[in-house]
């Protein structure tokens, strides 16, 4: 099976990785009071561990931040040691300050594609909101290095639909890549099984944020440490022209007083296969986790309905 996106550093999700880091460092005090919709995809993305029977002995928080989402795996698994890593040691440090890290827990400060943890000693990776910030195919290929036989992978990320209003205001001005790029369901779907996971299982929400005016999404945006960092964005500042002519057209997309934001959430949940499987990319024979993960597919759409 051949990636339908190129990978590397021509690849639309290449970035400017030590602009992300210093990004999320300088934004790691303030991060907790302005990730609103990054708590409410955590909460859904926990949820959704209650359609699984689970008792690990070691749970990675992936991109931890601040330490939410490790504290609240903790709770959820008492007698598990809960690893809350993190490539931006500001994080990891407000995570210290403000979390009860109660015996069981550690922090390691390192990259996700480069995990100082060993092969196949991971039950479960738990990762809120990071994908956007690596490159999907040597993430996938490193949380499967490290999860055990049926450790099970857990993770939501931000779809193309993400902030289209302004990308589209963006596209009025002029050519250059204002927005960061983020992958299809069905291309991240693909990346799973390509990097080795058993037949994974995804969906898609959507939700909306307002904003009063572009400055208010640009000063959130700014807050919360996700700037563009495509390689293709444009050089030195924005000049006042050239932002009035994006906030104009944004303007087009208005209602009701309000400019929407809009953000695409793919959640995904798969499987390292029992065995290890007989070439790369290729499904285990076992049904068990094909049954399992029907079941849990069905679930999910019982859930969903009114």
């Amino acid at each position: 099976m051949e990636a339908r996106y190129p990978v590397g550093e021509d690849s639309p999700f290449s970035l400017d990785i030590a602009g992300v880091r210093r990004s999320f460092e300088r934004a790691s005090a303030g991060y907790d009071a302005v990730a609103v919709l990054q708590s409410e995809v955590r909460t859904q993305l926990l949820q959704r561990l209650e359609l699984t029977a689970l008792a690990p002995g070691l749970v990675v928080d992936l991109g931890a931040g601040t330490g939410q989402g490790s504290r609240a795996l903790k709770d959820r698994y008492p007698r598990a040691q809960v690893l809350a890593i993190d490539s931006a040691p500001g994080m990891l440090r407000v995570a210290e300050r403000r979390q009860s890290w109660r015996r069981g827990f550690g922090r390691i400060c390192a990259a996700a594609e480069h995990l100082p943890l060993a092969d196949g000693s991971v039950d479960l990776l738990f990762s809120n909101l990071l994908l956007p910030w690596c490159e999907p195919e040597r993430l996938f290929m490193e949380c499967r290095r490290v999860l055990a036989p049926q450790g099970l992978l857990t993770l939501s990320a931000f779809g193309p639909d993400t902030l289209g209003e302004l990308r589209m205001a963006w596209a009025a001005v002029d050519t250059y890549s204002h927005v960061n790029r983020f992958i299809d369901m069905h291309d991240l779907g693909d990346a799973l099984v390509r990097a080795g996971f058993a037949a994974p299982v995804l969906d898609v929400d959507r939700y909306t944020l307002q904003y009063t005016d572009v400055h208010a999404l640009a000063r959130d945006l700014k807050a919360l440490g996700t700037r563009n960092f495509t390689r293709d964005r444009p050089r030195g500042l924005t000049s006042p022209r050239r932002f009035a002519a994006m906030q104009a057209a944004y303007e087009g997309a208005r209602q009701d007083g309000r400019l929407p934001a809009t953000y695409e959430v793919v959640f995904a949940q798969a499987w390292a296969p029992a065995r290890a499987a007989p070439g790369r990319g290729s499904l285990p024979d076992s049904g068990e986790t094909k049954v399992a993960l029907a079941d849990l597919q069905q679930q999910l759409r019982d859930r969903r309905k009114p």
